[in-house]
């Protein structure tokens, strides 16, 4: 994982981010909920504006109907001279001046209390005016209170004040259809502002939540999932960069941190690369030589000893035979501390070399073979050793093909025809210091290994040029 160029703009924090995000949140909530507050407002006024139309329409019934308890309470007892035909008329009249104040403190409007001061004094003028006299007049014997005139005067009264009463409750009516409309055009107003407002504040959270997600979440992820394949070993894993001023912090500290690791571990494989290479050069130009040189005189002092020391022959010739034995072994411990011809010949004639060791059949080939840094010819080397040690120990192979190819790049492919099954959760030691030998130089590592088709390892490494001489 590489990372990418980082941004030159601005960096947003995440705490003005969220600051920002939060306080729009907060005002579009607000605006909400203040708006299903004037709704809620609205609808209770309204509704006791309902409630006192009501009120009103009920007193007016009530004070109607006290009205019609006068007038037929009166016109029983004109016509019967009976007094129990004054009952109603006498209740009527106990209750209307506490009817009359109700009566007229139930108007909703100043035009409706105009009206009902002017019908309650109407009422009262009729009580007063006309229905108390004629009453007199009944109980006097008066022939004149059964008379046309009278019934007719009493008519007109009763006619006019219910004609107000009508008036008056049609105007309360359409009050309170007026009041009960413009409630539900507001509630209905307002219902759709909250809509609208708690749509707009949830497509508020869903974009911050994706912002957040993106900015935050995702960056994070990527450094946790960074951070456990550096755990791991690969010390070239970088984190992308972020326009989150805290995140892009955290990912240059984390790149930093990698690049030092990686830098670190590259120097002290070039210092062990060159402790291997004077060792084993001082192996064979030191104590191989001697050893060479020892061989020669015991071989020497065997010729001049006379043929009849068998005792001293069979001691030379057996010191010899030591010192050749410990030639060779000090030849091979040589070449696989640093082996002599990776540095005369390079890395393919060392590959070939080390193919030749080994007890498994290995085929090499070479595209555009150039000689490139010998840093790289010995990392390179030894992770061909790595790779094919590996194939030999736990393949259980009968072939392995190793394919070096030159370019911008060193690509080395080494395959087997094993029994598969590898990956990287699954790899001993053995694969783990390979990837650590492939990452310290900036390489690849792919493995392709399914169970019962072999293995196959494919390896870039930057092929930097060789040193000039």
């Amino acid at each position: 994982m590489r990372a990418r160029q980082g941004y030159s703009g601005r960096r947003l924090g995440l705490t003005s981010l969220t600051i920002a995000a939060s306080g729009l949140l907060a005002l579009l909530i607000g605006v909400a909920f203040a708006i299903l507050l004037w709704a809620i407002s609205d609808a209770n006024s309204s509704t006791s504006a309902r409630r006192a139309s009501r009120t009103a329409l009920v007193e007016a019934g009530t004070m109607e109907q006290l009205l019609l308890d006068l007038e037929t309470g009166q016109r029983g007892f004109v016509i019967t001279e009976r007094e129990e035909f004054l009952e109603p008329w006498h209740e009527a009249r106990g209750a209307l001046a506490a009817e009359s104040r109700r009566f007229t403190d139930s108007a909703t409007s100043a035009q409706q209390r105009r009206t009902a001061r002017k019908i309650a004094r109407g009422v009262a003028a009729f009580l007063d005016d006309y229905s108390v006299p004629l009453i007199a007049m009944v109980r006097r014997g008066d022939p004149a209170a059964s008379g046309l005139a009278q019934a007719t005067d009493g008519k007109r009264r009763v006619d006019a004040l219910r004609a107000d009463f009508h008036a008056y409750m049609e105007d309360e009516r359409a009050q309170l259809a007026e009041r009960t409309d413009a409630a539900g055009t507001n509630s209905h107003q307002a219902v759709l502002a909250a809509a609208l407002g708690l749509a707009a504040s949830t497509a508020l959270v869903a974009v911050f939540t994706v912002l957040q997600h993106r900015a935050v979440v995702r960056p994070v992820r990527g450094a946790a999932t960074a951070a456990q394949e550096l755990a791991g070993g690969d010390l070239g894993v970088r984190v992308a960069p972020s326009r989150v001023a805290e995140i892009g912090a955290l990912g240059t500290s984390f790149n930093t941190m990698a690049a030092s690791l990686q830098d670190t571990r590259r120097r002290i494989m070039e210092s062990t690369e060159a402790v291997h290479r004077r060792t084993a050069r001082d192996l064979h130009d030191g104590a191989q030589q001697r050893l060479v040189s020892l061989m020669i005189g015991l071989r020497l002092a065997r010729e001049l000893i006379p043929g009849t020391e068998t005792a001293a022959i069979d001691l030379l010739d057996q010191s010899a035979e030591n010192a050749q034995t410990a030639i060779n072994e000090l030849r091979e411990l040589a070449s696989g501390i640093y082996p002599l011809v990776l540095t005369v010949k390079g890395l393919v004639a060392a590959v070939q070399e080390l193919a030749a060791r080994c007890p498994v059949p290995v085929v090499v080939t070479a595209t555009d073979e150039r000689r490139i840094s010998s840093t790289v010819e010995s990392n390179a080397y030894f992770v061909v050793a790595e790779a094919v040690t590996n194939a030999v120990k736990h393949a259980r192979a009968s072939r392995i093909d190793v394919s070096l190819s030159f370019g911008d790049m060193l690509r080395i492919e080494v395959a087997d025809d094993g029994v598969g099954g590898v990956g990287r959760a699954s790899a001993g030691s053995g694969m783990t210091g390979l990837a650590d030998r492939v990452a310290a130089f900036d390489g690849k590592l792919a493995i392709d290994s399914p169970p019962g088709a072999g293995t196959t390892l494919l390896i870039q490494i930057p092929a930097e040029p060789a040193e000039p001489a």
